[in-house]
């Protein structure tokens, strides 16, 4: 009998997301998984929004050509720049009972659980700032929340350049966060908007002031996944079950697993693709 596979399918433009897929492999283990990284068009956090949208639908649709029924996108940018418009304009026409989703409002719904004063900080990519994704979000969830943005566009390059332990990384993160909290001194909860900064908790902890809260999504993003294959049971009946877990990208396969290994221990069964 052929094994059937219908996996969950999770797409980067780069490898940040693979923060997020460790924290699908460790609560949703029994789940297959496709990971696609458009690491060869890297970054996206730069590129306009009919750029990001060509890109990411693309991948979507070789996810879909893949078998997976359900996508993540664990990219920030992408949810940001294509999400709603894949989910208004394409899905209908591609397969109207197969969905995709994003990073941005998972998160967005936790806030409330996190800030006291109503204040909080964006840190993402100039991409994601632009778009300004987070404060139209959280604004139908949470009116009453001030945000306050800061692009650091260094950020990304001195993770995937393996500089983020470096002297000049401290440099960059300490300028962000500073201006950040210039900008708004009320300010009691702030929100890594980007799949990469987990790798620089350590130094953005060091930065901000105690008494700030620091959201990394990794977390809030698998448990949201969980609880929406609850509440859809339909579409958790089409997620194959066998624990596998396969990684395509659009580098080359050595520079992957080169990259890779510094955002998820677990990356094995490594394939090129194009787009």
């Amino acid at each position: 009998m052929i094994q059937k596979i219908n996996p969950i399918g999770v797409f980067d433009s780069g490898y940040g997301g693979l923060t997020v897929l460790s924290e699908f492999f460790d609560l949703l283990p029994e789940y297959d998984f496709y990971y696609l990284g458009d690491n060869a068009r890297s970054p996206y956090g730069p590129r306009s929004f009919d750029t990001v949208y060509a890109y990411t639908l693309q991948a979507v649709k070789k996810l879909f050509e893949m078998g997976c029924h359900l996508v993540i996108l664990a990219c920030n940018t992408a949810s940001a720049k294509a999400l709603r418009s894949i989910q208004q304009n394409d899905l209908p026409g591609i397969d109207p009972n197969r969905r995709v989703l994003g990073v941005i409002r998972p998160s967005v719904e936790a806030i409330g659980t996190y800030t006291k004063t109503n204040h909080i900080g964006i840190l993402g990519t100039s991409g994601t700032v632009i778009s300004n994704s987070y404060p139209l979000e959280i604004k139908k969830i949470y009116p009453e929340i001030s945000v306050t943005q800061e692009a650091c566009p260094m950020w990304v390059p001195l993770v995937e350049n393996n500089e983020h332990n470096s002297i000049g990384a401290d440099y960059f993160i300490e300028k962000n966060i500073h201006s950040l909290i210039q900008k708004n001194n009320q300010l009691d909860t702030i929100i890594l908007a980007c799949t990469h900064y987990p790798l620089l908790f350590e130094k953005i902890r060091k930065y901000v002031p105690e008494n700030i809260n620091i959201i990394s999504q990794g977390k809030i993003v698998a448990k949201s996944l969980k609880d929406y294959l609850h509440r859809h049971p339909e579409m958790d009946d089409k997620c194959s079950k066998n624990n596998i877990r396969k990684f395509f990208t659009t580098e080359s396969v050595e520079i992957f697993m080169e990259r890779a290994q510094l955002f998820c221990e677990q990356i094995e069964n490594i394939e090129h693709l194009e787009l």
